[in-house]
């Protein structure tokens, strides 16, 4: 047989977040795998975001799940099938299709999310399935119907390079969505004439793009777009002949934005009234404004509010629909959209079907041939957890994500787990701390491994294509789904033998009985065959027809999917909750950061991602710091009533005063006590149910430690028992920040424990007891086990130089010892913090370049490459090289 030599290279989508990138997945003979973005998708053009990029180093498995698992015991799929099936029949038979429920994930498949979504509601007959989407765009869903009678996103990426504003509303786009940033940032570059305003109470990175930042108050929105109406209107900016035509509710949305004058909305917004007119205005010149949105809106009390006092303004002046002008929702995952697309949230029917509309329904139920419908809308994703908790239901499934860390009242999640009479997990790991009160696992194929569509913010939906095989006995999400369905008797309606098939009928329900009533509308696809399947490349819905045009915006022709074909205004409260008191002063605002995604189940296993931020942090203002005692680097109690996380303090004059920032994605299994979803309450917004986790009263203290230890280990460490801990992937193994409240410990013994040192290794220790240090270190054979350093502050020790001794080898007792100095040796720089993580460059490399003559972002990368590949970081390197002006001019 002739050997092998050329490379595979397979076309896919990027599982992050929604803007939804082309990948090429290049697989070598030899298996290694690399990406890179695909040049040809219109959603990237070739850019990926420093996530995506990493994707091949994420891809390992190292910890996967690879057999179903009853309790403890490995079981076969037979086994486990049969389990879940009769479990979830029993429980139905018992106590009626409400006592079940399904809770599923923007990680799965547009094909998955289909045979979920019918099973529970076309065949169990309940509509208790709901998504992790419900966190994140649930308000925009809301929105959407309220104002256009669907859920559209009208416009396209191609509108924020069109645009002469753009204005991102709670959404940093430079971490969150980079790839868009990056489309804005080079529009910009090619026109500079355009403007970018930033809505945030945060000066994100974001920030450094835009011309105009408004520091907002939380939950300010919806009052400073209730004035932006009241303005447009008394400043003769409304299109009224548009209004006329194509809406309805004009007077009564204008009666309530008037109701509110302008130092009212000063008051709300926390801006000065010389800042919202300044705003007001440059939204009232400008012929073509796109209006971004993303978490900071949607999760809300008042998200879906928020929503539509923005798609008011944008119906007031007719700029929707066309070229460079439009709302804009941003969404956080992969599919979302999708999701939406097949009926994925609790009040929902697929196809962009009504679940509350009995002609829906019917034609839903006739389509699939079902013996029951779901006549109204299941529990949303909070109250479905309350429902476990207090017993109403008894089976639950959980697919492809981790509500015990992603959803509010985390403590009560994890506890109604613990009760639950019946737990299934479908996931990749074996360890998460969902998966871990499971009665069943299920080993589910990850990204690289399965196959099937994904829609992205846009509606554009894309391939995700299989370039890796099955390992174990891992399974496509869609056919564990209809292999429980086939053994509670539904083997007919689930008998799929492809995700292709799965697709077709999907595009077939869209056009059942549609003849333009509905947006959601793929019906040229409805007999699209096995090979066209795997050929399909990315395009936008509508498609009813193969005549239809590749790429389409919503609306430009005045029409809606409301009865009346107007859109609708909604008349919005400027009023905003004020949620803090004199015991919790703080709010607590809750989000990402760049490098790392959701609870890190995928980003954690890279080394690369987790440079930039490797441990949990608060972000203070260092007016707020001062004020409790705090300064840099301390471990700090971030509370509410009740609980409480361990975090490090990062102070920032990014930060607004009187409130902190915590990201979302530490979980137990990397760190102590970091869940910051364990302090967001279950408040939900009425119309939409997705929580409010932007606005949280909390307070905050220096946690008394009485030792600081860093760590470096080649093995991931076993249980670590410290008061704080952070463990990161890094090169060669691991790192672990630690805090103790006592110092009183058999430390030689601490140390061994955690390097796992094998009998007869080399072990090296050194005691300051004046200075309070000391030092451990353990060699098997010429490599280092392990390193600890424990000192009474923050420990000193150069972090990235200790990671690298993990990779060297020692063969003299002279280069032992110098392991526990802890720094370089002579004559050898220090990185400093990770800036670039494509490329593993440092903030005092930037700086020393800077020094030498490099002033601008783009000489930076042609001397280090830092801000060459994703883009991601260009606004850190810009903050380097602006503070070293700073200082020299001083």
């Amino acid at each position: 047989m002739a050997e092998v030599t050329d490379a595979r290279v397979v076309n896919t989508t990027c599982p992050y977040c929604g803007v939804g990138c082309g990948v090429k997945a290049e697989i070598a003979p030899d298996g290694n795998v690399s990406v890179r973005g695909d040049g040809e998708h219109p959603a990237n053009f070739g850019r990926l975001c420093s996530k995506g990029s990493a994707l091949n180093e994420t891809i390992d498995l190292e910890g996967r799940l690879l057999h179903p698992h009853i309790g403890a015991r490995r079981a076969s799929w037979n086994d486990a099938l049969d389990l879940v099936a009769s479990t979830f029949s029993r429980t139905i038979a018992e106590h009626g299709p409400e006592s079940v429920a399904f809770y599923v994930s923007g990680q799965l498949l547009t094909e998955d999310y289909y045979v979920a979504n019918k099973l529970m509601k076309g065949f169990i007959g309940s509509a208790n399935i709901d998504t992790n989407s419900r966190l994140c765009m649930a308000s925009s869903v809301a929105g959407h119907r309220r104002a256009f009678g669907a859920d559209i996103v009208p416009g396209t990426y191609a509108d924020l390079e069109l645009a002469d504003l753009i204005v991102l509303v709670g959404s940093n786009l430079a971490w969150c969505h980079p790839v868009l940033y990056q489309r804005i940032a080079a529009a910009k570059e090619k026109r500079p004439e355009m403007r970018v305003v930033l809505v945030d109470p945060r000066r994100t990175m974001t920030a450094d793009l835009a011309d105009f930042h408004l520091p907002i108050r939380a939950d300010g929105d919806g009052a400073l777009f209730a004035g932006l109406l009241g303005w447009l209107a008394d400043h003769e900016a409304v299109d009224r002949d548009y209004v006329a035509a194509h809406t309805t509710g004009f007077g009564a949305a204008l009666a309530a934005a008037r109701s509110v004058c302008l130092d009212e909305i000063a008051e709300q917004t926390g801006l000065q009234a010389d800042e919202l007119t300044s705003f007001y205005a440059l939204f009232a010149g400008a012929s073509k404004v796109v209006t971004v949105y993303s978490q900071g809106v949607n999760q809300s009390s008042t998200g879906t509010d928020k929503v539509n006092a923005i798609i008011n303004c944008h119906l007031a002046t007719g700029r929707i629909g066309r070229p460079g002008m439009g709302p804009f929702s941003v969404t956080g995952q992969p599919n979302a959209m999708g999701g939406r697309e097949v009926g994925g949230l609790a009040n929902m029917l697929a196809a962009h079907m009504e679940i509350e509309n009995p002609d829906h329904r019917d034609r839903v139920q006739r389509f699939w041939r079902s013996p029951f419908i779901a006549d109204r809308p299941g529990l949303k994703a909070v109250d479905l957890f309350r429902a476990v908790a207090d017993g109403r239901i008894k089976a639950l499934w959980i697919m492809a994500t981790n509500p015990v860390d992603s959803l509010p009242e985390a403590a009560s999640i994890e506890a109604a787990l613990k009760a639950c009479p019946f737990v299934v997990v479908s996931d990749v790991l074996t360890q998460t701390d969902t998966i871990r009160h499971a009665h069943v696992r299920l080993p589910a194929a990850a990204w690289g491994e399965k196959d099937g569509t994904v829609t992205n913010s846009e509606r554009r939906i894309s391939r995700q294509r299989a370039f890796l095989p099955l390992p174990g006995e891992a399974r496509p999400d869609w056919r564990i789904i209809c292999d429980v369905a086939q053994r509670m008797g539904f083997a007919n309606a689930f008998s799929y033998a492809s995700p292709a098939e799965i697709f077709r009928e999907h595009a077939a329900l869209s056009a059942f009985e549609n003849g333009g009533t509905r947006a959601f509308d793929i019906g040229a696809l409805a007999g699209i065959d096995l090979a066209h399947f795997d050929g399909m490349g990315p395009f936008q819905w509508p498609l009813p027809d193969a005549d239809a045009p590749a790429e389409t915006r919503f609306f430009g022709d005045g029409q809606f999917f409301t009865p009346d074909r107007k859109a609708r205004f909604v008349a919005i409260s400027a009023i905003a909750d004020t949620r803090t008191s004199r015991d919790f002063p703080l709010i607590l605002n809750t989000g990402r950061v760049r490098d790392h995604w959701h609870t890190m189940t995928r980003t954690g296993k890279s080394a690369r991602l987790s440079q930039h931020l490797a441990e949990p942090f608060v972000e203070i203002h260092p007016e707020d710091a001062a004020r409790y005692g705090i300064v840099d680097a301390d471990i700090v109690r971030v509370s509410t009533m009740g609980h409480a996380i361990l975090v490090r303090a990062l102070l920032s004059t990014r930060q607004a005063r009187g409130s902190v920032f915590v990201p979302i994605h530490w979980t137990d299994q990397f760190a102590a006590r970091a869940r910051v979803d364990i302090l967001v309450p279950g408040l939900t917004d009425p119309h939409s149910g997705q929580p409010a986790s932007k606005h949280v009263p909390v307070r905050v203290a220096r946690f008394e430690a009485a030792l600081y230890g860093f760590a470096v280990v080649n093995e991931h460490p076993p249980m670590i028992e410290a008061d704080y801990w952070a463990l990161a992937k890094c090169r060669a193994g691991w790192r672990v920040e630690f805090a103790f409240a006592k110092a009183d410990r058999d430390w030689p013994l601490f140390a061994a424990s955690l390097f796992g040192c094998a009998a007869g290794a080399d072990f090296l220790a050194y005691n300051d007891a004046t200075a309070g240090q000391q030092r451990f270190a353990c060699f098997d054979g010429q490599r280092l086990a392990g390193a600890l350093f424990l000192a009474p502050q923050p420990v000193a020790v150069s972090r990235d130089w200790a990671v690298e001794q993990l990779s060297a080898e020692f063969a003299s007792q002279r280069a032992r010892v110098a392991v526990i100095a802890g720094r370089p040796g002579r004559g050898l720089a220090e990185r400093g913090a990770t800036v670039c993580s494509c490329f593993g460059v440092g903030a005092n490399q930037i700086a020393v370049a800077a020094k030498a003559g490099c002033v601008t972002v783009e000489a930076i990368g042609q001397t280090l490459q830092a801000g060459t590949n994703c883009g991601s970081c260009r606004a850190e390197i810009k903050g380097i090289i602006n503070a070293y002006r700073l200082q020299a001019a001083e």
